[in-house]
């Protein structure tokens, strides 16, 4: 479902707990309650499971601490998972604790780095005012005035005085592709008012190809938006301090390190962190730009002649052209508003559209003063300075207004890195749900935050960072081509969407304003494309191509598990095929178990080994059931075991449960936190606790791809547990396999 089409008023892109349990369709709930009607003749022990099961399943909940108001939203420890008894103190966390619910020193230092987990029901993003909304989401736009000038002018600097002369008028066209944009993403925010991201827009309207198009543009801007605005971020710093500039690779990967922990504690939330240095950032650009334009106004706007290197090229329109594509990049984060329209307070849409437009305006402005103050001051790109350092130092000389601005510029460019923070792990949960990516994507860490989204975002672009030494020059040929190419399918999708909607007040009017944004990105896409292409920009293309392949290879793989996983009729022909067999190991279950052996358990002969089978299910497919049937035909007493992130999918699951026969006690743990392991390992350590006397087998499904590298696909909780359980004696881990082609 797409976030186009969610009720409500939930974030976009936050998922709710129950979206991880894949709902059956008629057809499969036939299939499920046929197969459970067979169950008894496949396994006739149905009341040895009821009557003599060795332990009451039944072994409380996790405790609840008492929530407090905290930072970062409502903050609830876990405690382990045991009766609850009223004398019990507020529990220490033990999400990643051992076995027995002491925290390990892993654990500790988890705590200390990330903070307390939060529950599910936390609100994880709270409705923001305009006046906070703009900061917080128009940091990357506003900030990309430091290094969109910048870029701008450095192609023009080539061809010397006479490539200067044509700063002001590619600045003017740029001004106009931002307002020209700026407005179509105005009639986005009206048809998508719960998020309208390039990806969702484009896959809706124009279908599942040029949706990946979209949203490998958008990954490719998410990384260098990080690479570029750290990168941007150290050159304002070492250009106050110029004693730095050895160590910008080491700074660099410093604040992708402050990001990366930063945000797995859920920064990202705390939204008042951004408005300081974005304002801040916005005072000091307005108010340089004010002092050069009146010192030019003094000398009657006549420009000072600049000191220029030889000129390498003449002008000609490749020329112009590269600069144009360059100095685009300055647009880039304008879609972020749009993304984010939950975001915002009622009315939420028309809300987003009034901070859109205050963006807008602010970059309009900030780029074409800059642009127009640094013509008239003569500065020009070079001596190891950035055009807005030397614009500083000659305009408020090399005291407190100096230090405000480059302090101002690399704390916004810092921080604007965080917006791709935001919106990659956003984009990869709903190319995850759309089986696009690896479903890893999907699960929220214990801050609400999609912790694999963000860790891979960092390692990217720290990879990216470290790859072209951090000079944000060589970054900015990369840039442009991913930017442009989701704006042009985003506005080619509103588009069709204004297009197939006739009876839509204002469509026409609509349609024109994204026509016109999609003609104008389109011709930024193609010049970047073409003059960029030996920069660069190939690198761009070549990975937008291969994650187009690798996303609908990974879809087609998911395909075929979820076809070979699917509860379907012949299932119930291949079961009455088989029958009966009692205490016959199917043939394609091939179990792989394992377990300690420790001194003192004494149990040398069969006839001492006491044993509890618990199989620990997320879904009722076929690897499920065949996990269930080869525990079954061991004859001995059977426990299933479900981990709910929530009560809605517990429900559905026991429903579920029920329309198969409910042929085995079923316990389901609440797990508010959406960990799977640690609840696991807390019911299995206290079964122990409770009977030290049973040999306890964990019986857990397991997919089998046949392609090695199609394992990445798919969770290895298997090893987590065993590597968890090791410490505790008595304990047999199983996994039934699942082959799939």
């Amino acid at each position: 479902m797409n976030a186009s089409r969610r009720g409500g008023d939930e974030e976009p892109g936050l998922p709710h707990p129950s979206e991880l349990l894949p709902p059956l369709d008629p057809e499969q709930l036939d299939v499920l309650a046929e197969l459970g009607r067979r169950w008894p003749r496949l396994a006739p022990y149905r009341p040895r499971t009821y009557e003599a099961l060795p332990v009451d399943p039944d072994l409380g909940e996790f405790r609840r601490a008492e929530v407090g108001r905290g930072p970062f939203g409502r903050l609830a420890p876990i405690g382990p998972l045991a009766p609850p008894r009223a004398e019990d103190r507020e529990a220490e966390d033990t999400t990643d604790a051992g076995p027995g619910g002491a925290p390990t020193p892993l654990h500790r230092a988890r705590r200390l780095l990330l903070g307390a987990p939060l529950r599910s029901t936390t609100l994880a993003h709270e409705s923001m005012r305009k006046l906070v909304a703009l900061p917080v989401l128009a940091a990357d736009a506003l900030s990309s005035v430091a290094y969109g000038p910048e870029a701008l002018l450095t192609v023009l600097v080539l061809a010397g005085t006479a490539g200067l002369d044509w700063a002001l008028p590619i600045a003017a066209t740029i001004a106009f592709l931002m307002l020209a944009v700026g407005l179509s993403y105005r009639q986005t925010i009206r048809a998508y008012p719960h998020g309208g991201g390039s990806y969702i827009v484009a896959s809706d309207n124009l279908g599942r190809v040029p949706g990946l198009l979209a949203a490998g543009g958008l990954l490719i801007d998410y990384v260098l938006t990080v690479a570029v605005s750290i990168s941007a971020g150290i050159a304002a710093v070492t250009s106050a301090l110029p004693a730095l500039r050895p160590a910008v690779v080491p700074l660099g990967l410093a604040a992708v390190a402050l990001l990366l922990l930063g945000n797995l504690r859920g920064v990202r939330q705390a939204g008042m962190i951004f408005a300081a240095p974005t304002y801040a950032f916005l005072i000091a650009v307005l108010a340089l730009v004010v002092s050069s334009l009146a010192d030019a106004a003094h000398r009657d706007f006549v420009p000072v002649p600049p000191t220029l290197p030889h000129a390498t090229e003449g002008v000609g329109v490749l020329l112009v052209m590269r600069a144009f594509a360059s100095g685009s990049t300055a647009m880039t984060g304008i879609e972020a508003i749009s993304n984010a329209v939950p975001a915002f307070r009622p009315v939420r849409w028309r809300n987003a559209r009034t901070t859109l437009t205050w963006m807008i305006g602010l970059l309009i402005a900030l780029f074409a003063g800059v642009v127009a103050s640094a013509h008239f001051s003569g500065v020009v790109p070079g001596g190891g300075e950035t055009v807005l350092s030397h614009m500083a130092r000659l305009t408020f000389g090399p005291g407190f207004l100096y230090g405000y601005t480059q302090a101002a510029t690399a704390a916004v460019l810092l921080l604007a890195a965080n917006t791709a923070y935001n919106d990659c792990p956003r984009v990869l949960h709903l190319l995850a749900r759309d089986d696009h990516a690896p479903h890893i994507f999907q699960r929220q860490g214990d801050r609400l935050a999609f912790n694999n989204g963000i860790t891979a975002l960092s390692a990217t672009a720290a990879l990216v960072f470290v790859a072209f030494d951090g000079e944000t020059a060589a970054l900015i040929p990369l840039y442009a081509v991913g930017v442009f190419l989701a704006f042009t399918l985003s506005q080619a999708g509103m588009v069709a969407h204004w297009h197939r909607r006739r009876t839509e007040p204002h469509r026409r009017k609509n349609l024109l304003f994204n026509a016109t944004g999609c003609v104008l990105s389109g011709l930024v896409l193609v010049t970047a494309a073409i003059t960029k292409f030996l920069e660069g920009a190939w690198v761009a293309l070549l990975a937008i191509a291969v994650f187009v392949v690798l996303a609908s290879r990974v879809r087609g793989h998911y395909a075929t598990v979820r076809a070979a996983l699917r509860l379907r009729p012949q299932a119930v022909t291949h079961v009455d095929a088989r029958l009966p067999v009692k205490d016959a190991v199917p043939e394609e279950a091939g179990a792989r178990e394992e377990g300690p052996a420790c001194r003192g358990e004494e149990e040398e002969t069969p006839q001492q080994v006491r044993h509890l089978t618990v199989v620990a299910l997320a879904v009722l497919d076929l690897s499920g059931l065949r996990a269930l049937a080869y525990a079954a035909s061991l004859g001995q007493p059977l426990l299933a075991l479900h981990i709910s992130p929530g009560e809605d999918e517990a429900d559905r699951f026991r429903d579920y449960w029920d329309r198969w026969g409910d042929h085995v006690p079923l316990h389901v743990v609440l797990s508010p936190y959406r960990a799977l392991i640690a609840p696991l390992v807390h019911y299995i350590a206290t079964l122990h606790a409770e009977r030290p006397d049973l040999t306890i087998t964990v019986v857990l499904p397991e997919i089998v791809p046949r392609h090695p590298h199609h394992r990445l696909l798919h969770s290895h909780d298997a090893a987590r547990l065993r590597r968890a359980l090791r410490p505790l004696p008595k304990i047999v881990i199983t996994e039934v396999p699942f082959h799939v082609p």
